[in-house]
């Protein structure tokens, strides 16, 4: 199976299934190995965290756990829509990313 994966980090992204549908951020992590990004403010998970040293506090964190990269479509800045990303190959030889719907340019 392929490791390529069409999300990137810092990217804004739309979650379009599951329980977060609909809402909108940013990319924080990408794990391609196992095809799982990291976005902000969804799919929020409860963390109990125990203090480890003196001073640290303890308590019930709440923090952002990875949903599939599958289940999350790129918005573009141009349009501001969710957008399937296509690939297009530049004079110069190099392959960046474009929407499906305008043709903006994603890699700038």
């Amino acid at each position: 199976m392929s490791k390529n994966i069409h999300i990137k980090k810092n990217d804004v992204v739309m979650v379009v299934t599951g329980e977060d549908k609909g809402k909108k951020g940013k990319v924080l992590s990408v794990d391609p190995d196992k095809r799982r990004v990291v976005v902000e403010g969804v799919n929020m998970a409860t963390k109990h965290k125990k203090p480890r040293r003196q001073g640290d506090i303890g308590g019930i964190i709440h923090q952002e756990a990875a949903v599939s990269a599958t289940n999350v479509m790129h918005v573009c800045d141009k349009c501001q829509r969710p957008t399937r990303i296509g690939y297009t190959v530049l004079g110069d030889g190099s392959k960046v990313r474009v929407c499906k719907k305008c043709g903006e340019n994603f890699d700038k």
